[in-house]
């Protein structure tokens, strides 16, 4: 019987030189961010950025409640100042628009850092936003650093998953995934983003106002049609309340029947003649029945994906943002995408 060892490296061939990363933004996204990083090996956080008065000054892991804090990090509002520390990566969670974190981007580029970012409408911006594509990706260039925008959705279960399982097929003619997410148990800016407890008129008038929706869906189309090959010419996108049948109760709020307990989205890219070639459908409401992920490729051969349950979308975010690190630190420089990008596991006990 022939025994095979598992491969040792020797001790002077290590390289000790942690990761040095930043949190830029310390909400509950954030938080979940920071402390991932923190149970791994290979990564040293030196510094936090964040305009919370509540938060100025003190400890990163006391002000996300972590059991080892404190953690000889405080977190500060100067942002030029804390990316002056030549961090390796920056990560990057304050925003969902893209319009509004340029210039949090544009200096976290020139500062000569990576980012991963989980601003939803920098995950496939070419199509929604080219101009602000085109001046991060200049940048990055200019700097020698890459940036990529992910998390779990937009980033993996609507677009990169839909793109990797189209791999097994030899023709994609129309691409569906369909999530199904029960935001009861979700933090509670979650909650509010998707009009949970509000009358269905105040939920319309919220989604005309553009404060309900969840950002990332047309970048995620884009990103299947583009990947697919399919001839989108057109993207469009609705925006329903899911109405309650029955009373609901969250640790954060109360839906009664009729209410509005969250939001039933579609993104559809057709192409120049109507036809539909990708739809991606979200509901996301609090008690929501069964939920899960759900891929459905047609082609040859047609292609059926199911996660019950569906994947975790805080803890998934997380997940998938530090799981990007040493990808997005070994990429080349410029403006990438999830599209782009190898997605692996970054374990706990990886060297640096």
């Amino acid at each position: 019987m022939r025994v095979v060892r598992a491969f040792e490296r020797k001790a002077e061939n290590d390289v000790k030189k942690k990761i040095r990363a930043i949190q830029y933004g310390v909400g509950p996204i954030g938080a979940s961010i920071a402390k991932l990083m923190r149970e791994k090996q290979a990564i040293e956080i030196i510094g936090a950025i964040d305009t919370d008065p509540a938060k100025i000054g003190r400890d990163l892991g006391e002000v996300i409640g972590a059991t080892d804090a404190p953690w000889g990090v405080a977190i500060s509002a100067d942002a030029k100042e804390v990316l002056e520390q030549n961090a390796d990566v920056v990560m990057h969670s304050t925003s969902s628009s893209l319009a509004k974190v340029m210039d949090q981007l544009l200096a976290c580029l020139e500062a000569e850092s990576c980012i991963v970012s989980t601003c939803e409408e920098l995950s496939y911006p070419f199509r929604t936003h080219p101009e602000l594509a085109a001046k991060l990706d200049a940048a990055a260039k200019e700097w020698g650093v890459a940036l990529v925008g992910t998390g779990v959705n937009p980033g993996f279960v609507m677009d990169k998953l839909v793109v990797t399982l189209a791999a097994v097929a030899q023709r994609i003619e129309h691409a569906k995934a369909l999530r199904i997410v029960d935001a009861s148990k979700r933090r509670l800016p979650l909650q509010k983003k998707i009009g949970a407890g509000m009358t269905v008129e105040e939920f319309r008038a919220q989604v005309k106002a553009g404060v309900i929706k969840h950002v990332g869906l047309p970048e995620s189309v884009a990103m299947v049609a583009d990947s697919l090959n399919l001839p989108v010419e057109q993207i469009t996108e609705t925006i329903e309340p899911k109405v309650a049948t029955e009373r609901v109760q969250t640790e954060y709020l109360t839906v009664e029947p009729g209410q509005a307990a969250g939001v039933h989205q579609i993104a559809r890219g057709t192409s120049k003649d109507g036809k539909e070639l990708v739809c991606l459908e979200l509901q996301m409401y609090v008690g929501a029945k069964d939920p899960a992920d759900t891929i459905s490729l047609t082609g040859h051969p047609n292609i059926s994906l199911v996660i019950p349950g569906g994947s975790h979308g805080d803890i998934a975010t997380a997940a998938v943002v530090v799981n990007s690190i040493p990808v997005i630190l070994d990429a080349p420089a410029g403006l990438r995408t999830a599209r782009d990008l190898p997605i692996g596991f970054f374990s706990p006990n990886a060297r640096p």
